[in-house]
């Protein structure tokens, strides 16, 4: 199409075929730490398209969700490894977490309605100090309890369709890859060979996603376009058709239209969901992202994880002095270490004196995200402000999923929504 037909035509114009299943052309991401509720996903489910949930740290998500107590118990259970060493010995319960995903996956899955998917994003890089039988444990709960496909994240996931291989579900569930690049995805199919199994799905994340980002710190050297490019001209080298879905940056429906128009078989996106009435996000903190300027959005290495990571700079969780939670969460360790550990014991080291040093350089991720300390966001959210109108209160309206969503699958022109106070207070 030439530009006049893009900028006329709609995400409505097109359609996102899985396996036989015809869906709208898009997908909501999974942001954890329950960012990406239940409410978000099944909303996008209803409406046609794929909404993500997150596996995130899913035994202390199901402790706030349904008052169990995997959190509390396993801090008890490991108090005597409290302080700065090394924790060898604390280990999850593999019974446990697959018992907390089955209960959530399946509590999500019963109240599933319309013709669209619900999806869940499993990142590689929670190690949980075990990561093999971890990683295998939550994926194929979530099979067990019904979920329509695995986003596999944060990760080369080499060795995850073998452990899933045995699951009934194997070759129904949509099993899905996301990669920043056409090597990691060769990569990925040259290790998952074995299975006799083709991922369903590719999503191919972009430099200005938000979070984790699977670049250097080099990213603004690469464009989700021509990533988009190389992957699809891969695949068709291969002599493969596996639907790619492109992610990162993707604020109007326009944006998706060019992307679908590129070749990808779908978009995803994320940014303005988290600011909708579903998102999980605290009321507060969305203010927060409703106010933020181009200059707020920062890209640093705080991660324990050793990827970049978007977020706002105003975050709290950036050099803060909070203790290492292991002895709670502990999801990032690794062979009793996890980075932020590392520099708080370094820093103690290095002045005694100093009771709560504050760690520049790292950050508890577990901590912080559980807690929504640490405000992770696109490239593009300084753009939020465009698609809400000022309450007489004084704060932003959230807009609902469903208006957003449409919004992205009517937009043309470049246009985003712009909502009166008249739609906003109708809409309370």
């Amino acid at each position: 199409m030439n530009i006049v037909s893009t900028l006329s035509a709609t995400m409505e114009d097109f359609r996102l075929n899985l396996g036989g299943t015809e869906l709208k052309p898009l997908v909501i991401g999974g942001m954890g730490v329950n960012i990406s509720t239940k409410a978000l996903a099944l909303e996008a489910a209803r409406l046609g398209g794929i909404g993500h949930v997150s596996d995130a740290m899913l035994p202390d998500v199901t402790d706030r969700l349904f008052s169990t107590h995997f959190t509390a118990l396993k801090a008890k259970f490991f108090r005597h490894l409290a302080g700065l060493g090394f924790k060898l010995g604390m280990n999850f319960d593999t019974i446990d977490i697959a018992r907390h995903t089955r209960r959530y996956v399946e509590d999500v899955m019963s109240a599933k309605t319309g013709p669209g998917l619900v999806f869940i994003n499993v990142m590689e890089k929670l190690t949980m100090n075990d990561p093999l039988k971890t990683l295998k444990a939550r994926l194929n709960a979530a099979l067990d309890a019904g979920i329509d496909g695995i986003s596999l994240s944060a990760g080369l996931h080499t060795s995850s369709f073998a452990m899933m291989e045995e699951n009934p579900r194997f070759r129904d569930a949509k099993l899905g890859i996301v990669v920043s690049s056409a090597r990691a995805l060769n990569i990925f199919l040259r290790r998952t060979a074995k299975t006799n199994r083709l991922p369903d799905f590719v999503v191919v994340e972009g430099p200005l996603a938000g979070g984790h980002l699977g670049f250097g710190m080099n990213w603004s050297e690469f464009s989700l376009p021509s990533i988009v490019d190389e992957v699809l001209a891969f695949l068709k080298s291969a002599n493969l058709s596996i639907p790619v879905i492109a992610g990162g940056g993707v604020f109007s429906g326009t944006d998706g239209v060019r992307l679908l128009e590129r070749g990808a078989a779908g978009v995803q996106v994320a940014t303005r969901f988290t600011v909708s009435k579903e998102s999980g996000l605290p009321d507060p903190v969305k203010q927060v992202y409703f106010n933020a300027e181009a200059e707020d959005v920062v890209v640093n290495g705080i991660s324990p994880t050793g990827y970049p990571m978007r977020m706002l700079r105003q975050s709290p969780a950036i050099c803060s002095n909070a203790k290492p939670q292991c002895e709670a969460y502990g999801y990032l360790l690794d062979k009793g270490d996890c980075q932020y550990l590392r520099a708080y014991r370094e820093q103690v080291a290095a002045d005694p004196s100093v009771k709560a040093p504050c760690i520049a350089e790292k950050t508890c991720l577990c901590h912080q995200m559980r807690n929504f300390k640490l405000w992770t966001c696109g490239a593009t959210t300084h753009r939020l402000k465009e698609t809400s109108v000022k309450l007489p209160d004084g704060t932003w309206w959230t807009p609902p999923a469903e208006a957003i969503f449409n919004d992205y699958m009517t937009g043309r022109n470049d246009e985003v929504m712009h909502p009166t106070l008249e739609d906003a207070m109708a809409s309370k």
